[in-house]
């Protein structure tokens, strides 16, 4: 029980062309980037997914059809160690 009390839902919405396949690669999910699959709302083009995370601070971005994009969104990111912007959140 005190495991849950420690996670929260974070929910993450991009917009691109309609049938594509997104997903979101981060520090949080190992940078897997066949992980977690964003959904395909009413709304053609826009994308979204609820994920559950432990408090902290991460850093992620999106992957369209193999292609890794910051969340223009986001106005906090940071460079990592490979020198490019990766968006962050706290959770």
């Amino acid at each position: 029980m005190k495991q849950s009390l420690k996670r929260k839902q974070v929910t993450f919405t991009f917009k691109n062309d309609p049938g594509k396949e997104v997903f979101i690669a981060g520090s949080f999910n190992n940078w897997d980037q066949k992980h977690d699959k964003l959904t395909e709302t009413n709304q053609p083009g826009i994308y979204t997914i609820t994920i559950m995370v432990a408090r902290g601070r991460y850093e992620y971005k999106f992957v369209v059809d193999n292609v890794w994009y910051v969340d223009p969104k986001n106005p906090e990111s940071a460079v990592n160690d490979r020198g490019w912007m990766n968006s962050v959140f706290t959770v």
